[in-house]
Protein backbone atom coordinates (compact mmCIF):
# COMPACT_ATOMS: atom_id res chain seq x y z
CA UNK A 1 0.00 0.00 0.00
CA UNK A 2 2.82 2.43 0.89
CA UNK A 3 4.49 1.76 -2.47
CA UNK A 4 1.23 2.44 -4.33
CA UNK A 5 0.73 5.71 -2.43
CA UNK A 6 4.28 6.80 -3.25
CA UNK A 7 3.42 6.43 -6.93
CA UNK A 8 -0.03 8.04 -6.70
CA UNK A 9 0.70 11.10 -4.54
CA UNK A 10 3.37 12.76 -6.78
CA UNK A 11 1.13 12.32 -9.84
CA UNK A 12 -1.83 13.75 -7.92
CA UNK A 13 0.19 16.81 -6.92
CA UNK A 14 1.36 17.36 -10.51
CA UNK A 15 -2.24 17.12 -11.74
CA UNK A 16 -3.46 19.66 -9.17
CA UNK A 17 -0.70 22.10 -10.09
CA UNK A 18 -1.46 21.71 -13.79
CA UNK A 19 -5.19 22.19 -13.25
CA UNK A 20 -4.59 25.30 -11.10
CA UNK A 21 -2.39 26.83 -13.81
CA UNK A 22 -4.98 26.25 -16.50
CA UNK A 23 -7.80 27.54 -14.31
CA UNK A 24 -5.91 30.79 -13.69
CA UNK A 25 -5.47 31.04 -17.45
CA UNK A 26 -9.22 30.51 -17.84
CA UNK A 27 -9.94 33.39 -15.40
CA UNK A 28 -7.65 35.68 -17.39
CA UNK A 29 -9.42 34.76 -20.63
CA UNK A 30 -12.81 35.37 -19.03
CA UNK A 31 -11.84 38.84 -17.83
CA UNK A 32 -10.27 39.67 -21.21
CA UNK A 33 -13.37 38.52 -23.07
CA UNK A 34 -15.65 40.44 -20.68
CA UNK A 35 -13.62 43.61 -21.15
CA UNK A 36 -13.76 43.32 -24.95
CA UNK A 37 -17.50 42.62 -24.84
CA UNK A 38 -18.54 45.83 -23.04
CA UNK A 39 -20.13 47.26 -26.18
CA UNK A 40 -21.46 43.94 -27.41
CA UNK A 41 -24.85 42.96 -25.98
CA UNK A 42 -25.63 39.92 -28.15
CA UNK A 43 -25.23 37.46 -25.26
CA UNK A 44 -25.54 37.41 -21.51
CA UNK A 45 -22.13 36.87 -19.90
CA UNK A 46 -22.11 35.96 -16.22
CA UNK A 47 -19.53 34.26 -14.01
CA UNK A 48 -22.13 31.87 -12.56
CA UNK A 49 -22.76 30.52 -16.10
CA UNK A 50 -19.12 29.57 -16.57
CA UNK A 51 -18.29 26.15 -18.02
CA UNK A 52 -14.50 25.77 -17.86
CA UNK A 53 -12.86 23.67 -20.58
CA UNK A 54 -9.26 23.81 -19.49
CA UNK A 55 -7.10 21.56 -21.64
CA UNK A 56 -8.06 22.27 -25.27
CA UNK A 57 -5.32 24.82 -25.99
CA UNK A 58 -3.17 22.47 -28.05
CA UNK A 59 -1.08 23.10 -31.15
CA UNK A 60 -2.86 20.33 -33.05
CA UNK A 61 -6.32 18.80 -32.67
CA UNK A 62 -6.08 15.54 -30.69
CA UNK A 63 -8.10 12.46 -31.57
CA UNK A 64 -8.43 8.85 -30.46
CA UNK A 65 -6.27 7.04 -32.99
CA UNK A 66 -7.79 3.58 -32.50
CA UNK A 67 -11.39 4.78 -32.69
CA UNK A 68 -10.81 7.19 -35.57
CA UNK A 69 -8.67 5.01 -37.82
CA UNK A 70 -10.40 1.64 -37.46
CA UNK A 71 -13.92 2.82 -38.51
CA UNK A 72 -12.31 4.67 -41.43
CA UNK A 73 -10.53 1.44 -42.45
CA UNK A 74 -13.76 -0.56 -42.23
CA UNK A 75 -15.83 2.00 -44.14
CA UNK A 76 -13.36 1.90 -47.03
CA UNK A 77 -13.65 -1.88 -47.25
CA UNK A 78 -17.45 -1.72 -47.21
CA UNK A 79 -17.25 0.82 -50.03
CA UNK A 80 -15.29 -1.78 -52.01
CA UNK A 81 -17.47 -4.79 -51.23
CA UNK A 82 -20.75 -2.84 -51.54
CA UNK A 83 -23.01 -5.37 -49.73
CA UNK A 84 -26.80 -5.20 -49.86
CA UNK A 85 -26.86 -4.92 -46.06
CA UNK A 86 -24.27 -4.71 -43.28
CA UNK A 87 -24.53 -6.14 -39.76
CA UNK A 88 -22.41 -4.68 -36.97
CA UNK A 89 -21.96 -6.23 -33.53
CA UNK A 90 -21.19 -3.72 -30.79
CA UNK A 91 -18.62 -1.57 -32.59
CA UNK A 92 -18.53 2.16 -31.95
CA UNK A 93 -22.06 3.37 -32.80
CA UNK A 94 -20.85 6.29 -34.94
CA UNK A 95 -19.56 3.77 -37.48
CA UNK A 96 -23.02 2.29 -38.05
CA UNK A 97 -24.71 5.69 -38.15
CA UNK A 98 -22.40 6.91 -40.93
CA UNK A 99 -22.47 3.72 -43.01
CA UNK A 100 -26.28 3.69 -42.78
CA UNK A 101 -26.32 6.83 -44.93
CA UNK A 102 -25.30 4.63 -47.88
CA UNK A 103 -26.73 1.16 -47.17
CA UNK A 104 -29.00 -0.59 -44.66
CA UNK A 105 -27.25 -1.37 -41.36
CA UNK A 106 -28.33 -3.50 -38.42
CA UNK A 107 -26.54 -2.69 -35.16
CA UNK A 108 -26.60 -5.11 -32.21
CA UNK A 109 -25.29 -4.55 -28.68
CA UNK A 110 -25.52 -6.22 -25.28
CA UNK A 111 -26.76 -2.82 -24.09
CA UNK A 112 -29.08 -1.76 -26.93
CA UNK A 113 -28.72 1.77 -28.25
CA UNK A 114 -31.89 3.83 -28.44
CA UNK A 115 -31.28 5.68 -31.68
CA UNK A 116 -33.57 6.76 -34.52
CA UNK A 117 -32.11 7.07 -38.01
CA UNK A 118 -33.30 5.98 -41.42
CA UNK A 119 -31.63 2.84 -42.78
CA UNK A 120 -30.41 1.88 -39.27
CA UNK A 121 -31.92 -0.74 -36.98
CA UNK A 122 -30.62 -1.05 -33.42
CA UNK A 123 -31.34 -4.23 -31.46
CA UNK A 124 -30.14 -6.21 -28.45
CA UNK A 125 -27.85 -9.23 -28.78
CA UNK A 126 -25.45 -11.32 -26.72
CA UNK A 127 -22.28 -11.87 -28.74
CA UNK A 128 -21.80 -15.30 -27.17
CA UNK A 129 -25.27 -16.34 -28.42
CA UNK A 130 -26.00 -14.44 -31.61
CA UNK A 131 -29.64 -14.57 -32.78
CA UNK A 132 -28.77 -15.41 -36.39
CA UNK A 133 -28.91 -18.59 -38.43
CA UNK A 134 -25.66 -20.31 -39.34
CA UNK A 135 -24.13 -19.06 -42.62
CA UNK A 136 -26.64 -16.21 -42.89
CA UNK A 137 -24.69 -12.91 -42.91
CA UNK A 138 -22.82 -11.62 -45.96
CA UNK A 139 -21.20 -8.51 -44.44
CA UNK A 140 -20.32 -8.43 -40.73
CA UNK A 141 -18.19 -6.33 -38.42
CA UNK A 142 -17.18 -6.57 -34.78
CA UNK A 143 -14.57 -3.97 -33.91
CA UNK A 144 -12.85 -3.23 -30.60
CA UNK A 145 -15.46 -5.40 -28.87
CA UNK A 146 -14.43 -9.02 -28.31
CA UNK A 147 -11.58 -8.03 -25.98
CA UNK A 148 -14.22 -6.98 -23.41
CA UNK A 149 -16.42 -10.07 -23.47
CA UNK A 150 -16.55 -11.94 -20.16
CA UNK A 151 -14.74 -9.30 -18.08
CA UNK A 152 -17.97 -7.92 -16.61
CA UNK A 153 -17.18 -4.35 -17.61
CA UNK A 154 -20.50 -3.83 -19.37
CA UNK A 155 -22.63 -5.94 -17.06
CA UNK A 156 -22.08 -9.18 -18.97
CA UNK A 157 -21.40 -12.43 -17.04
CA UNK A 158 -17.83 -13.13 -15.94
CA UNK A 159 -16.42 -15.74 -18.33
CA UNK A 160 -12.67 -16.14 -18.98
CA UNK A 161 -13.47 -17.82 -22.33
CA UNK A 162 -16.29 -15.49 -23.32
CA UNK A 163 -14.15 -13.92 -26.02
CA UNK A 164 -13.46 -17.29 -27.65
CA UNK A 165 -17.17 -18.13 -27.69
CA UNK A 166 -17.88 -14.73 -29.25
CA UNK A 167 -15.37 -15.32 -32.05
CA UNK A 168 -16.85 -18.76 -32.70
CA UNK A 169 -20.27 -17.14 -33.04
CA UNK A 170 -18.99 -14.55 -35.52
CA UNK A 171 -17.52 -17.33 -37.63
CA UNK A 172 -20.70 -19.42 -37.40
CA UNK A 173 -23.12 -16.77 -38.64
CA UNK A 174 -20.93 -15.54 -41.51
CA UNK A 175 -21.95 -16.98 -44.86
CA UNK A 176 -19.55 -18.66 -47.30
CA UNK A 177 -17.49 -15.94 -49.06
CA UNK A 178 -18.87 -13.45 -46.53
CA UNK A 179 -16.70 -10.68 -45.10
CA UNK A 180 -15.87 -10.16 -41.43
CA UNK A 181 -14.16 -6.93 -40.34
CA UNK A 182 -12.62 -7.67 -36.97
CA UNK A 183 -10.64 -5.26 -34.80
CA UNK A 184 -8.95 -5.82 -31.45
CA UNK A 185 -5.92 -4.71 -29.40
CA UNK A 186 -2.69 -6.38 -30.51
CA UNK A 187 0.63 -6.90 -28.73
CA UNK A 188 1.94 -9.09 -25.94
CA UNK A 189 -1.01 -11.19 -24.69
CA UNK A 190 -2.33 -9.98 -21.35
CA UNK A 191 -5.50 -8.86 -19.57
CA UNK A 192 -5.76 -5.33 -18.22
CA UNK A 193 -8.72 -6.15 -16.00
CA UNK A 194 -11.46 -5.13 -16.37
CA UNK A 195 -10.82 -2.87 -19.35
CA UNK A 196 -9.76 -5.31 -22.06
CA UNK A 197 -7.58 -8.13 -23.31
CA UNK A 198 -4.59 -7.67 -25.61
CA UNK A 199 -3.98 -10.50 -28.10
CA UNK A 200 -1.08 -11.65 -30.23
CA UNK A 201 -1.52 -11.80 -34.01
CA UNK A 202 -1.30 -15.62 -33.96
CA UNK A 203 -3.95 -15.90 -31.27
CA UNK A 204 -6.51 -14.07 -33.37
CA UNK A 205 -5.84 -15.98 -36.59
CA UNK A 206 -6.00 -19.30 -34.70
CA UNK A 207 -9.38 -18.40 -33.20
CA UNK A 208 -10.92 -18.21 -36.70
CA UNK A 209 -9.96 -21.57 -38.28
CA UNK A 210 -12.90 -21.47 -40.71
CA UNK A 211 -11.95 -18.07 -42.09
CA UNK A 212 -9.22 -16.92 -44.45
CA UNK A 213 -7.32 -13.73 -43.70
CA UNK A 214 -7.69 -11.50 -46.74
CA UNK A 215 -5.99 -8.41 -45.34
CA UNK A 216 -4.28 -7.34 -42.13
CA UNK A 217 -3.43 -3.78 -41.14
CA UNK A 218 -2.08 -2.28 -37.95
CA UNK A 219 -2.47 0.92 -35.98
CA UNK A 220 0.86 0.88 -34.09
CA UNK A 221 1.83 2.41 -30.78
CA UNK A 222 3.61 5.09 -32.81
CA UNK A 223 0.49 6.97 -33.88
CA UNK A 224 2.42 9.16 -36.32
CA UNK A 225 2.50 6.19 -38.72
CA UNK A 226 -1.29 6.07 -39.09
CA UNK A 227 -2.47 2.72 -40.50
CA UNK A 228 0.25 0.31 -41.65
CA UNK A 229 -1.19 -1.85 -44.41
CA UNK A 230 -0.06 -5.47 -44.80
CA UNK A 231 1.77 -5.29 -41.47
CA UNK A 232 3.77 -8.30 -40.32
CA UNK A 233 2.90 -10.45 -37.33
CA UNK A 234 6.36 -9.72 -35.91
CA UNK A 235 5.69 -5.97 -35.91
CA UNK A 236 2.24 -6.53 -34.41
CA UNK A 237 3.57 -8.56 -31.51
CA UNK A 238 6.09 -5.86 -30.63
CA UNK A 239 3.31 -3.40 -29.80
CA UNK A 240 2.32 -2.51 -26.27
CA UNK A 241 -1.25 -1.62 -27.23
CA UNK A 242 -1.55 -1.74 -30.99
CA UNK A 243 -4.78 -2.11 -32.90
CA UNK A 244 -5.11 -5.06 -35.26
CA UNK A 245 -7.40 -4.69 -38.29
CA UNK A 246 -8.36 -8.10 -39.68
CA UNK A 247 -10.39 -8.59 -42.87
CA UNK A 248 -11.51 -12.21 -42.89
CA UNK A 249 -13.44 -14.10 -45.59
CA UNK A 250 -15.26 -17.36 -44.88
CA UNK A 251 -13.90 -20.30 -46.86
Amino acid sequence: MIKILKNIIPNYIKLRIRKTYYYLNFICDFLDFKNKSRNNRRFSLAWHNRYPILFDKTTTTPFDHHYTYHPAWAARIIAKTNPKKHVDISSVISFSTIVSAFLPVEFYDYRPVKINLSNLKSKEADLTRLPFATNSIESLSCMHTVEHIGLGRYGDPINPDGDIKAMQELSRVLTTNGNLLFVTPIGKPNIQFNAHRIYSYDQITSYFPDLKLKEFSLIPDDFSKGIIENASSELSNKQRYGCGLFWFVKK
